[in-house]
C-alpha cells in the first residue's frame, strides 16, 4: 500500500492536499494524519472498485442465475448482499489502517529490488504467501464458527445459503477484518516484493469472489487439492466443512474436509422444483 500511496501522492494527492491546506509545510507526505486520511480514501476506493468489478463480472458471466430459484435463496438477496458489503467496507478499512500505516512507515519486510533475494525466492515467496495465508485463514475461519463468536460475528455471512459473488464481502466488519489479518501479517514476518504483494492482494480479492459463485462443477483433476467454488458452496450449505481459502490440505489435517460430489449440487433442487412446477402447470392445462 505504500507504493500505491506514493503514486497517488505523485499524481494527485500532493495537489489535493496543497489546495485543501495551502500552508506548504503543514501537510507534508510524512505527516501521519495526512497518510491516514489518504490511505482511508485509497483503500475505500480500491475495495469498491475490486468488489464491483470482479463480483459484477462473475455475477453476469459465471454465476448460474437459475440458482436464484433455490428455496433457500432470499428475496432481494443480491441487493441485500451488496448493502451488507457496503456497510462493512468503512469499518473494515478503519480496522485495517494500522497495518497499512505500519507498512508506509517502513516496518514491513517489503522490498523493491528482486536481486536483494533473487528470483528463486521471488517465486518461492508466492507459494509461501499462499500457504501462510491459507492456513491462517483456515484457523481464523474455524474459530469464527465457535459458538461464542459465530452468533455475534460470523452468522451474518451464513445468511447466504446460496451465495452470489456479491456475498463474497458481505460480512460483519469484524469478521471481514479478521479473515484478512493473515494477508497483512505475512509481510511483517517474511520478505515479499512490493509489486508482487499488490498483485497477490488483488488476487485474493478475486479468489474470495470466485469461490462464492455457488458453482458445483466436480470431477476436475485439481479438485482434491484446490478449495474451489464447489468446496465453498458446501461450506455455505453445511457450515462446518471446508474452512480453507485456496487449498484443501488444512481441512484434511483438521478433519473438516468434505469432498464435493455431483449429488450434492444445490442446482439439483432447483431443477426438481422447476420440474414439479412444470408438471403442475401441465396438469392445469389438461
Amino acid at each position: 500500500m505504500d507504493l500505491v500511496l506514493t503514486i497517488a501522492d505523485d499524481y494527485l494527492l500532493d495537489a489535493v492536499w496543497t489546495r485543501l491546506h495551502p500552508a506548504s509545510s503543514a501537510w507534508p507526505r510524512e505527516y501521519i494524519p495526512r497518510q491516514l486520511l489518504s490511505l482511508s480514501v485509497i483503500t475505500l476506493l480500491g475495495i469498491f472498485f475490486l468488489y464491483f468489478t470482479f463480483a459484477g463480472l462473475s455475477y453476469h458471466y459465471i454465476f448460474n442465475h437459475d440458482m436464484m430459484q433455490h428455496p433457500k435463496f432470499l428475496k432481494n438477496q443480491v441487493k441485500l448482499e451488496i448493502q451488507s458489503s457496503i456497510r462493512a467496507f468503512p469499518m473494515i478499512t478503519l480496522l485495517t489502517l494500522p497495518w497499512f500505516q505500519a507498512e508506509v512507515m517502513g516496518y514491513s519486510k517489503l522490498y523493491d529490488d528482486v536481486d536483494q533475494y533473487g528470483w528463486t525466492y521471488f517465486f518461492a515467496s508466492i507459494a509461501m504467501f499462499l500457504l501462510f495465508t491459507d492456513y491462517g485463514i483456515y484457523w481464523v475461519h474455524r474459530l469464527l464458527h465457535h459458538p461464542l463468536l459465530y452468533k455475534h460475528i460470523h452468522k451474518p455471512h451464513h445468511k447466504w445459503f446460496i451465495p452470489t459473488p456479491f456475498a463474497s464481502h458481505a460480512f460483519h466488519p469484524v469478521d471481514g477484518y479478521l479473515q484478512s489479518v493473515p494477508y497483512h501479517m505475512f509481510i511483517f514476518v517474511l520478505p515479499l516484493h512490493r509489486i508482487l504483494y499488490l498483485g497477490l492482494f488483488v488476487f485474493v480479492n478475486f479468489w474470495s469472489i470466485f469461490i462464492h459463485d455457488s458453482d458445483m462443477i466436480t470431477g476436475h483433476p485439481l479438485e482434491t487439492v484446490i478449495n474451489g467454488p464447489a468446496h465453498h458452496t458446501l461450506h455455505h450449505l453445511y457450515f462446518t466443512v471446508n474452512y480453507g481459502q485456496y487449498f484443501t490440505w488444512a481441512d484434511r489435517w483438521g478433519g473438516s474436509y468434505r469432498q464435493p460430489a455431483s449429488e450434492l449440487d444445490p442446482l439439483l433442487e432447483v431443477k426438481a422444483r422447476q420440474e414439479a412446477e412444470r408438471k403442475v402447470a401441465l396438469g392445469k392445462e389438461l
